[in-house]
């Protein structure tokens, strides 16, 4: 009896690391496919909600206009967006450069 016990929390704690690691190595959401998703006048609430929070951003406000220039990376895949007052206005995709 403890021995199939033994068994079953071994065949579990298997079970546990192989879903573990299939979900750490799941799909970035850092990719063409999303990059090319994007469109002019897009909130930047909803870029994010596609490739998650940038990996770096930069700001500046002027008056009435505020632009943000932001930056998504994962491995040798480059994503930057442009945004003025919260909207898409260019974007850029690169593979290779890293």
């Amino acid at each position: 009896m403890a021995l199939r016990r033994l068994r079953l929390l071994g065949h579990v704690a298997l079970g546990t690391i192989i879903c573990l690691s299939l979900v750490s190595c799941g799909v970035s959401k850092i990719s063409q496919e999303n990059f090319e998703k994007i469109q002019t006048g897009m909130p930047q609430s909803q870029v994010i909600a596609l490739l998650g929070e940038p990996t770096e951003s930069s700001s500046v406000d002027v008056a009435v206009f505020s632009g943000t220039v932001s930056k998504w990376k994962a491995g040798e895949v480059n994503i930057t967006i442009q945004f003025v007052n919260g909207k898409v206005v260019a974007k850029q995709f690169s593979k290779g450069d890293k």
